[in-house]
């Protein structure tokens, strides 16, 4: 058995939570005890076979596919093997992931790759509020690993993020990089208001030009070049094509900050 094909048999009245559903849970298990498998919904534990039919996949990847925009925590604390799903996710997808790889050829729901801490995430469509940012009551963002969004995301994106990189193709609500920590945001298309608020380390590469609401007021210009540290992050980013593509053969503006917050983050303008 290489693999597994979980199709949704109709939408769910109410969310359907898939943590536990990962590619290493469900090795060396037959269908029936695929099927039997426990799934949330709403304050009650159904087997797997409730929502999805299960069969072979002829792939090495554990594939899903319908329209799972009300199926939450798809690839929750992942760690190790392929998942793909073929259509929109719900929420948390890719929560607290740590290793693998997980592509979603759709759009994702708010908290995407919340806590992320290793593996590949690619998201082909948008994705909402809070990704790569903190579960609720947490401290940190998304620890490591590398995700990919190539629609638009919403506000606060890389809100508390550590480590990781996080690469947007399109636009950026709100508050892109908020309180950010650590790690490196690359953004193809426009970000909106308050970009890197409270923003203490890491960096924020503009591939598509300025901010259209203008740069932090609590940002000040670097007076030291960067030419090696920006070769090497230039290449990394532009192996994601696009916008970046050129960003090698581009010249850099580099400003440092939030000063509000005595911060060393620095944000990045490719001309």
């Amino acid at each position: 058995m290489s693999g597994w094909r979980l199709q949704l048999r109709q939408a769910p009245p109410l969310r359907v939570d898939l943590r536990g559903i990962t590619p290493s849970t469900l090795a060396g298990l037959d269908g029936a005890s695929v099927e039997q498998l426990k799934v949330g919904y709403g304050n009650a534990a159904l087997p797997l076979a409730e929502f999805f039919s299960v069969a072979p996949a002829s792939e090495d990847a554990l594939v899903l596919e319908g329209d799972l925009s009300r199926v939450d925590r798809i690839g929750w604390q992942m760690d190790g093997g392929r998942m793909l799903v073929d259509g929109p996710a719900g929420d948390q997808a890719g929560g607290c992931m740590r290793a693998g790889e997980l592509l979603i050829k759709g759009c994702a729901g708010v908290l995407v790759a919340c806590e992320m801490a290793g593996g590949t995430l690619v998201v082909e469509g948008d994705a909402g509020d809070f990704g790569a940012s903190t579960l609720p009551g947490s401290m940190d963002g998304m620890r490591g690993g590398t995700l990919v969004v190539k629609g638009r995301v919403g506000h606060r994106f890389g809100d508390r993020m550590r480590r990781g990189t996080v690469v947007l193709h399109g636009d950026a609500g709100d508050f892109l990089g908020s309180r950010m920590v650590a790690g490196t945001i690359a953004l193809g298309g426009q970000a909106g208001a308050h970009v890197a608020y409270g923003m203490r380390r890491g960096s924020l590469v503009f591939a598509g030009g300025r901010p259209a609401a203008g740069l932090p007021d609590t940002f000040v210009p670097a007076g030291a070049e960067a030419a090696v540290f920006w070769q090497l992050l230039s290449r990394e980013l532009a192996r994601h094509g696009g916008t970046f593509e050129s960003l090698p053969r581009r010249r850099i503006e580099r400003h440092l900050g939030d000063r509000a917050v005595a911060g060393k983050g620095e944000l990045i303008f490719a001309g």
